[in-house]
């Protein structure tokens, strides 16, 4: 399957090159034949004590913690051919996120993974290829800023067929948020990185291997990704079964501007995955019939896993230094989470205001809210004694939305440097009005370049 999607890649460039070579009007220039960036972020991050009358397996610890978390990535990029490049992406991850990262639904670091071993642990992120095919009739074209992954510079069609194939994170194409996405530098939970109902496909690190295709145009753009969905719930393997387990994810992008130049976008995203996932209501009834009684989503494994929803993502500019969002997602909760978080409605909304007017125009002070929810079936799963990958307290007999107030300030020391202080007010975590509320306060140290 791997060399199935690099090969159709190829494929795929090489017939995008002759098309352009036969369309003078397709004038794709870089300024950059490489590019290379660099990212290092750490998070200091824990809680007091809390109430907790009883825990299971899968709680958070209602005794005060604490737990350090790491990620170093190199963004290495060359350039091809006229519009295509091919970038790779070394990583290094190491710590654990406080009770292992269980515990809560929205989990309060976004740079962390739900992996045992804490040890600093070398692997490949990301590596693909990104072809840019002209649709231009007339002269036109987009300059793009260097960033990662991206070569400075590069000049492409303002209307153009956009082809990335290899392995990917869709989060880095899908549900994007000025104000709201990037934990090493923004909000920290993992309901304000995307859009929390969105079971979106990825092993526990983040990362997935497929095709996505991005239409863009001055006014619009649209996207459809096909992806590998993991072997197990939020595991490292990744199933190459595409048969019985694919993830196709699609989003459409508005952006405008108001007549006194603030910008805004709305993105609706609709995704609908296959896999190995377990049905909630059927581990159910084996438990009250005695004949399953592990009540473990990776127990489930029926490939009868269906799950389907949407998301709405929302940003506007207020002023010159005061952007808001908010998000809306939902999904059908009959099968097990199996990738992202166990969260099947999610609403969040948050502003954004950078420090200009005290004289800190590169700092940014951020506060949101965000409310979580599960479906029926998923409560009385989680009732009857099931624990998923990331929650499961033995039982759930008062059940409560999860909600989570954030708040950070991020300080820009030098050009390359910044820290920040966060503090996250947890209610109801793992939807249990029986335990907490969590207060965890957070520092974390950004260095990019």
């Amino acid at each position: 399957m791997r060399k199935g999607i690099f090969c159709v890649a190829i494929m795929i460039c090489s017939i995008g090159l002759k098309a352009q070579r036969s369309d003078s009007l397709n004038l794709l220039k870089s300024s950059e034949k490489w590019t290379y960036h660099f990212q290092y972020t750490n998070v200091e991050q824990g809680h007091g004590n809390f109430n907790a009358p009883y825990s299971g397996k899968n709680s958070l610890n209602p005794n005060a913690e604490q737990a350090f978390s790491l990620t170093s990535t190199l963004y290495l990029g060359r350039k091809l051919w006229k519009g295509a490049s091919i970038y790779f992406n070394p990583e290094v991850a190491g710590g654990k996120g406080v009770s292992s990262t269980l515990g809560v639904a929205g989990f309060p670091n976004g740079e962390t993974f739900r992996i045992g071993d804490p040890s600093p642990t070398l692997y490949l992120a990301r590596l693909f290829i990104r072809q840019h095919i002209s649709l231009n009739k007339i002269h036109g074209n987009d300059t793009l800023d260097a960033c990662s992954n991206q070569l400075g510079g590069e000049c492409v069609p303002s209307r153009r067929l956009t082809i990335t194939a290899g392995k990917i994170s869709l989060a880095d194409m899908f549900d994007n948020n000025s104000v709201s996405h990037d934990p090493r530098k923004q909000f920290m939970n993992w309901g304000l990185m995307n859009n929390g109902a969105w079971d979106y496909p990825a092993n526990t690190r983040g990362y997935t291997e497929g095709v996505v295709l991005e239409l863009v145009t001055p006014s619009y753009a649209i996207r459809y990704g096909e992806t590998l969905m993991s072997t197990e719930a939020n595991g490292e393997t990744m199933n190459t079964d595409i048969a019985h387990s694919r993830g196709e994810t699609m989003e459409l992008e508005k952006d405008w501007k108001l007549k006194n130049d603030k910008k805004g976008a709305i993105r609706l995203l609709l995704f609908h995955n296959v896999d190995h996932a377990g049905v909630y209501q059927d581990a159910i009834t084996a438990k009250l019939n005695g004949t399953d009684t592990t009540m473990n989503v990776n127990s489930l494994t029926t490939y009868k896993g269906l799950k389907y929803g949407f998301g709405i993502n929302g940003e506007q500019q207020l002023s010159e230094n005061a952007t808001a969002f908010l998000r809306f997602s939902w999904n059908d909760g009959k099968t097990a989470s199996w990738e992202f978080a166990e969260i099947d409605q999610s609403f969040s909304a948050g502003i954004s205001i950078k420090g200009k007017k005290w004289k800190r125009p590169n700092d940014v002070f951020g506060a949101a809210f965000l409310v979580n929810d599960l479906s029926k079936d998923h409560w009385d799963f989680l009732n009857y004694g099931g624990y998923g990958f990331m929650i499961g307290d033995g039982q759930l007999p008062h059940y409560g939305s999860e909600e989570t107030f954030e708040t950070f300030y991020s300080c820009q020391i030098t050009k390359s440097l910044w820290f920040s202080a966060d503090y996250q007010y947890i209610q109801n975590p793992a939807y249990n009005r029986d335990r907490g509320p969590v207060n965890v306060w957070g520092l974390r140290a950004h260095v990019e370049f």
